[in-house]
């Protein structure tokens, strides 16, 4: 008898929700506990951390040339733009619980206004043994699809993520349970290749699994129906130090169209399933980052005033060079990216085609500070019911500074 796939999904929620009383949680007396507690104040458990960037987009050649889900101060007027304001709670609660709660208070809603706080992670990862090495993580999390969708726009090199895999998750993240399994060292690999000057996405285990929502983040689930996902990932490291990790993804589920023109024609839900693969070679000093994913979504078909299942396909390729100079960290970089296909979240799941160039060097003269200057080679279709024949190129010279705390 075959079994369906939300079958499947409910048989992995249920191994995941089983498996957190082993994780020896409960074998803890109340006293033992608050024991514990009372012996660390919190400022010795948990920590605050956060990070800015200001941004300025200049000198653009057109005015009309826009990206909605990179960056809002695109196009228009020049004008300075806080992109995002981080602030991270995060620390070990238990010896077997740690908590990671992020605030962004640079968030744009739909009225227009700027600088709104709105929730960006809200999770516990829950140790199932001593070693740490398996852990469950329920709540608000990033969905582990992709390198770059993993890593942190603190760390990341270009000012936005490709639109190839960022169009699958927008914000990267959704409501949901995670299960991931990272061995003792690769852990520590992980840990390692985190910082500044390799570029790392930390630790999202070495096998993930995970069952989310799948609307994105901070919005209803409006289907009876989870998107699963799973990932697996290794970072070699070869006799002379180099390390270089390859991975591959995949998600599927069911989407709903939210946002809609009343005269535009679509079904109720869609098919929504991606698979990818990434390979990145860390700079030491060189470096080398390349993704690509295909699958199916809905899409915005303009002869047809429509929103149709369609194929969908895109990545990138980059590379770069770490320079020290004193105490100072340089890192030139150059990234081509492209994508074909829907982008589901926004109205009438709008159609894209999109070809980038972007060069580009960061300038660290502290780990408390970072410049970043890029110049934009920008290509872009994007259409729907109210723009069905919309195409715009430009160029652009994009700054960005950021403070680490």
């Amino acid at each position: 008898m075959l079994i369906n796939c939300k079958t499947w999904q409910y048989i992995l929620f249920f191994i995941v929700f089983c498996s957190i009383p082993y994780a020896g949680i409960a074998q803890v007396s109340p006293s033992s506990s608050s024991q514990d507690a009372e012996a660390k104040p919190w400022f010795k458990t948990l920590s605050f951390r956060g990070y800015t960037q200001i941004r300025f987009n200049g000198l653009a050649s057109n005015p009309d040339l826009a990206c909605d889900q990179c960056d809002k101060s695109w196009g228009g007027k020049e004008e300075f733009f806080i992109r995002r304001a981080r602030i991270v709670l995060s620390g070990n609660v238990h010896d077997r619980v740690a908590i990671y709660i992020q605030q962004d208070l640079a968030s744009s809603p739909a009225s227009g206004l700027l600088n709104f706080a709105q929730v960006r992670d809200l999770y516990a990862d829950i140790f199932l043994n001593d070693q740490k090495t398996v852990r469950i993580r329920p709540g608000i999390s990033k969905i582990p699809f992709g390198f770059e969708n993993l890593q942190s726009s603190q760390n990341r090199l270009p000012l936005d993520r490709n639109d190839g895999l960022n169009s699958a998750i927008a914000n990267e993240r959704d409501l949901g349970v995670f299960l991931y399994i990272t061995p003792q060292k690769i852990r520590k690999r992980f840990a390692m290749l985190q910082n500044s000057r390799y570029k790392g996405s930390g630790d999202y285990g070495m096998i993930g699994l995970g069952l989310y929502n799948g609307q994105t983040l901070n919005k209803p689930d409006l289907n009876n129906n989870f998107h699963t996902v799973a990932r697996f990932t290794y970072p070699f490291e070869l006799a002379g130090g180099q390390i270089i990790e390859t991975g591959i993804q995949g998600y599927t589920g069911k989407y709903v169209l939210s946002s809609f023109n009343s005269e535009t024609s679509h079904q109720n839900e869609y098919l929504d399933q991606r698979v990818a693969a990434s390979l990145i070679v860390y700079p030491q000093p060189f470096g080398f980052q390349t993704e690509f994913n295909l699958g199916r979504g809905p899409q915005f078909v303009p002869g047809e005033n429509s929103v149709q299942l369609r194929q969908l396909s895109g990545g990138y390729i980059m590379s770069m060079y770490h320079i020290m100079y004193h105490t100072m960290s340089f890192m030139p970089f150059a990234r081509y990216h492209w994508y074909d296909g829907g982008k589901k979240h926004e109205p009438d799941a709008r159609s894209y085609m999109v070809s980038e160039l972007e060069l580009g060097i960061e300038w660290q003269p502290i780990p408390q500070l970072e410049l970043c200057i890029m110049y934009v080679f920008s290509d872009r279709t994007y259409e729907d019911f109210n723009l069905p024949d919309n195409r715009q190129a430009g160029t652009l010279i994009r700054t960005q500074l950021q403070f680490n705390y």
